[in-house]
């Protein structure tokens, strides 16, 4: 019985956060974010999946005050940028080598204890869909896929730690690349998100959620 409650428990506490989140337009400068908090978000990035498991990304966490005022001003000038607690970027891969799969191979092998001559069906695998995919793939465009991936891990996760958040395309990708020093690497920003409490002004936080209805949404085949 004990676990019938606790998985009701979970299920409505999901449901609620989800439904109580959204993308904040006004943060409240005052409020910060745990260090206990903050710690527990950057877990759920770290644990998020990717294809593979090349993890094809790069988090950065913007704490300049100075920065986020320059990519402030290449947003846009939305606020969310400079008043959240947190400025979390999140940076993909332009391509990936042999020596991303090699990197792969050998933290499998060292987290898994398992030798990497064991390894090698799996890194013959990986590295012949990098070379020539089975159908037409722009790499970048592969891995901007994954970081999507890790956004919405950051999402939930902050949704159920009551923590607002605002994932930002509106902003010039190649000026905050400068900005952060990212032009001559091998990552591009492509996801902005502030972090942090939303605003009491904040009048998007009472707007009710609009959704298509699950029958618009769903199809069974």
């Amino acid at each position: 019985m004990s676990n019938i409650s606790s998985s009701t428990s979970i299920t409505q506490q999901l449901n609620d956060a989800l439904q109580w989140r959204y993308a904040t337009k006004a943060f409240d400068p005052s409020k910060q974010v745990t260090h206990e908090d903050w710690a527990t978000l950057k877990g759920a990035l770290q644990a998020a999946p990717s294809s593979f498991g090349l993890q094809p990304w790069k988090f950065i966490e913007v704490s300049s005050a100075e920065l986020r005022q320059r990519i402030k001003a290449s947003a846009w000038n939305q606020s969310q940028v400079v008043d959240a607690s947190k400025l979390i970027v999140l940076a993909a891969k332009k391509n990936m080598t042999e020596g991303d799969v090699v990197r792969l191979i050998k933290s499998l092998s060292i987290q898994r204890n398992i030798p990497e001559s064991a390894l090698a069906g799996y890194q013959d695998m990986i590295s012949g869909f990098i070379k020539a995919p089975p159908f037409p793939l722009n790499i970048e465009e592969w891995t901007t896929r994954q970081v999507y991936i890790a956004l919405g891990f950051l999402l939930t996760s902050a949704a159920l730690l009551k923590i607002d958040a605002c994932p930002m395309e509106g902003f010039n990708p190649s000026a905050v690349d400068e900005i952060l020093g990212l032009t001559t690497t091998e990552y591009s920003v492509k996801v902005l998100v502030p972090i942090g409490y939303r605003a009491s002004t904040d009048k998007a936080a009472e707007l009710k959620k609009v959704r298509y209805s699950q029958d618009e949404m769903f199809e069974i085949r």
